[in-house]
């Protein structure tokens, strides 16, 4: 069987689906080497957002792997579920021979990793290509996205006006969205998935934190992190999921509009909303509601201590600066001062601050829990504003504003240890916003059948694709 191209116009976008690439692959309509290839030539375009968009790229590997993926579909032999299909790794993952560098030069003198993490191996025994390591916030510690060492990749809308890409999975969301890989696995510790996909017009998919392993990741916080992945629609993050989860890809049937039960909160997270976002938004909740969805707005005034408790830092820089306390010492100079600000303000929280900020999690957590239980879904922007321009990150003051604006909404779900997904309810031709659904802790595929039944209903922008 010849090898079968992809079209040239797929070079200046986005791949299709997974669903249906894996269509096209096992039908012998296109190649995993000309897959391979498509997204290469994306990375290697002097003109494209290669460069900054990707630490490592693994080309001849990915090749000799597409190869062997074809040639075994051509001998008829049994190929793994995802075979073929060319995806990239968050900077912060191990993947063995590659020294973990988390967007940062601190630790590019440490050995190479000597075995993938489990959550790379399971995309590589699904038959994934890893086509290389994806840039990233030094150390994941943002959610602007911003990195001085590696460069920063641009939002795809408006490149002319130079936006950011989201944080800290920056490289992953560019890369879905330029074709330079078919789907990304990210991390997100208060939205560091769901922000640049939200910026990007994608799909970003937190799960509950202890769904999918984080062993051979570099930690931000290890009570907050969580693994996810960043694809064109929900099907590709179910997908993804389900493998890097152990589980089989078989997903709950669609639940659709219809009798679906919504609560919106209205403490905090509509606040100082955009006004493209606010009606992006509000047209998204009408959608529903004609399809049939029961939408509530009530308060959760439990939301209203969340800025408070992260003001001095809050559990991720307590448990960021207990990681990073030796290297800052030996190598502070070297680190993104913007990031080493975050980091060393957990060195002023005590082990009574930390236990006390424990504490209102879990007392949060459980009085969240009961007001939402009569609820399928939690429905509130997925971010404030749209991708800001870099420019405006220019001090100090305009970025730790801008940021924890950025962060507000998507830190609730890591907060509350809740699943979580942001999809795209722009229209054609307007600045990406996302809509997010949050679901209950361990819920995560009944609200990935959630998303798969409404994203027909408000995602315009995917379904004129």
């Amino acid at each position: 069987m010849p090898v079968a191209p992809l079209p040239k116009a797929a070079l200046s976008q986005p791949l299709p689906p997974l669903l249906h690439l894996l269509d096209r692959l096992a039908s012998g309509t296109v190649s995993a080497r000309a897959l391979v290839e498509a997204c290469l030539a994306r990375i290697e375009d002097p003109q494209g957002q290669g460069r900054a968009t990707f630490t490592k790229v693994h080309a001849e590997r990915a090749r000799r792997e597409a190869d062997a993926v074809d040639q075994r579909r051509r001998s008829g032999h049994h190929v793994p579920k995802l075979a073929g299909l060319p995806v990239s790794i968050k900077d912060l993952f191990d993947l063995e021979g590659d020294v973990t560098t988390a967007g940062s030069v601190v630790l590019r003198d440490l050995p190479p990793a000597a075995a993938d993490a489990p959550a790379v191996a399971r995309l590589r025994e699904a038959g994934c290509i890893v086509i290389g390591r994806t840039n990233m916030t030094e150390f994941a510690y943002s959610g602007v996205g911003l990195n001085p060492h590696y460069g920063t990749p641009l939002s795809p809308f408006d490149r002319e006006s130079r936006r950011i890409p989201g944080g800290s999975s920056s490289g992953a969301a560019v890369a879905v969205s330029d074709g330079m890989c078919a789907a990304s696995l990210g991390t997100d510790t208060a939205g560091s998935v769901r922000i640049p996909a939200s910026f990007a017009g994608l799909v970003g998919f937190k799960p509950t934190a202890w769904r999918v392993s984080r062993k051979g990741a570099i930690p931000l916080s290890t009570t907050l992190d969580s693994v996810g992945p960043l694809g064109r629609t929900v099907s590709c993050c179910a997908l993804l999921d389900a493998t890097l989860a152990g589980m089989e890809t078989r997903s709950e049937p669609p639940h659709g509009p219809k009798g679906l039960r919504l609560l919106v909160p209205t403490t905090l997270v509509l606040d100082n909303l955009d006004q493209h976002v606010a009606t992006a938004f509000e047209r998204t909740l009408s959608a529903l509601a004609n399809a049939g969805a029961k939408i509530m707005h009530a308060p959760i005034p439990e939301l209203a201590r969340l800025p408070q408790l992260n003001s001095r830092g809050g559990i991720a820089a307590a448990e960021a600066y207990a990681w990073h306390k030796d290297l800052l010492e030996r190598r502070g100079a070297d680190y993104d001062p913007r990031v080493s600000m975050r980091i060393l303000k957990g060195r002023d929280l005590s082990a009574a601050d930390y236990q006390d900020l424990l504490r209102e999690r879990t007392e949060i957590t459980q009085r969240v829990g009961l007001l939402a239980a009569t609820f399928d879904a939690m429905a509130l922007p997925t971010v404030p504003i749209v991708a800001p321009r870099i420019a405006q990150f220019d001090s100090d003051e305009q970025y730790v504003a801008l940021n924890a604006l950025v962060l507000r909404n998507t830190g609730i779900a890591n907060f509350l240890d809740r699943c979580a997904i942001s999809l795209p309810v722009h229209r054609e031709g307007e600045a990406p916003v996302g809509f997010m659904l949050m679901g209950e802790h361990g819920a995560d595929r009944t609200l990935l059948s959630i998303a798969t039944g409404i994203e027909p209903h408000i995602c315009p922008a995917i379904v004129a694709t």
